[in-house]
């Protein structure tokens, strides 16, 4: 049996929506989702969440990780780390343990960092 390390599983995509793609509906997934196109719904992963700057997301995300380089329209629910890149746009709420965000990115909503569970 081979072992695969956190490194190497958050570099495997599991799942993508690519550019000039849409796609609606709930997502639950091991792994990594990258999205580049569209996508309205839900996503539930105990992995990581990649949104490609030219993806469009309004939904709500439950991740181990996410990384925001495009628009997302929605709550955002991490417990690692929210990452916003300077070509993300995000408009909701942010809950994580750890957050970074760029020069030049565009956040409006309210951000918790909750650096214990149940906190």
């Amino acid at each position: 049996m081979v072992k695969i390390n956190r490194i190497d599983e958050d570099s495997i995509v599991n799942s993508i929506i690519g550019a000039g793609s849409e796609f609606k509906g709930e997502f639950k997934i091991n792994g990594l989702l990258r999205i580049d196109g569209k996508f309205q719904g839900t996503i539930d992963t105990h992995g990581k969440v990649l949104i490609g700057q030219n993806g469009d997301a309004i939904t709500d995300i439950k991740a181990r990780l996410v990384v925001v380089g495009g628009a997302v329209s929605g709550n955002i629910y991490a417990t690692e780390r929210v990452i916003l890149l300077s070509t993300g746009d995000v408009r909701g709420n942010i809950i994580t343990p750890s957050l970074v965000m760029e020069e030049g990115v565009k956040f409006e909503g309210n951000c918790h960092i909750n650096k214990r569970p149940g906190d």
